[in-house]
């Protein structure tokens, strides 16, 4: 279904995709190419400054997290979206036109949000994880052609990924209840389209990325944040619950089948008593 706040589908190819929705932040084990763990730092997780590197144990290579800074980076975060969100059979006709049309639309439809030109959407930021073009990551080639920009003349790979949305409401998703209806509820922002690449989960950039999203939040006067995650989805709960999120309400079975998707939790974020 097309939404502003979710990835767009245009008519799919004979042989239609599985689409993961995004709020998923894991993937099979079976995904996993074979190149060497990237381990984040515990202490540098949970306070990287714009653009300020993110030290990797196993290489002098660093992560930047940060707002994306050129269009080329941000179309490279959109491919890695359509990569993680939706899988193809290697006998999908069509599967690679179908990839590129969900690209070019999302692209649009992200460049609306964070221009403004779309109605109840006050402020969007596009938060990446981008690494250099390590000669570790050449193995995971496909990921490297998908996902890869070039900033002042280095070549970079988006591997992680969200929008951060300060809006009463995103499409088709339950509403937080905070503020209330006595208090400003442009305070409220939500967390959106998050995902790593699935070569480099469990690693740390997950809640790295959450870490840049509250601290930006907190830059905007955000009081509350939101996400919402898949109920079958206990590793991204692990990683919202570990950034300080707790339980508010869920989705109704019948609305989850009505949208064809698994029922979502939302998790909200009190950032009044977020830690400075």
């Amino acid at each position: 279904m097309a939404t502003a706040s979710r990835l767009l589908l245009p008519s799919p190819p004979p042989a239609a995709p599985t689409c993961r929705y995004p709020t998923l932040l894991t993937a099979p084990r079976s995904c996993r190419l074979a190149i060497p763990t990237f381990r984040c730092r515990a202490t540098a997780a949970v306070a990287v400054d714009a653009g300020a590197p993110l030290l990797l144990e196993e290489r002098a290579g660093a992560v930047a997290v940060r707002e994306f800074v050129t269009l080329d980076e941000l179309r490279a975060a959109v491919r890695l979206r359509v990569r993680t969100f939706y899988e193809y059979s290697r006998d999908t006709v069509g599967a690679e036109d179908h990839r590129k049309g969900l690209a070019e639309r999302e692209y649009e439809a992200l460049q609306n949000r964070i221009s403004g030109n779309m109605i109840n959407f006050q402020r969007v930021a596009c938060i990446n994880g981008t690494v250099p073009l390590l000669p570790s990551l050449m193995s995971a080639e496909e990921l490297c052609s998908a996902c890869k920009f070039v900033e002042d003349g280095e070549e970079r790979i988006v591997v992680g990924s969200l929008d951060l949305n300060q809006c009463l409401w995103l499409p088709d998703e339950l509403t937080g209840k905070r503020p209330g209806v006595n208090e400003s509820s442009h305070t409220r922002a939500y967390l959106s389209n998050v995902c790593v690449a699935k070569e480099l989960q469990r690693n740390g950039l997950g809640y790295a990325l959450v870490g840049k999203s509250k601290k930006l939040a907190r830059e905007w006067g955000i009081t509350d944040l939101y996400v919402h995650v898949a109920i079958n989805n206990e590793a991204a709960q692990k990683l919202y619950m570990k950034s300080g999120f707790v339980y508010e309400s869920e989705e109704p079975a019948q609305q989850a089948r009505h949208l064809g998707r698994p029922r979502r939790l939302l998790l909200w974020l009190d950032m009044k008593n977020e830690p400075l």
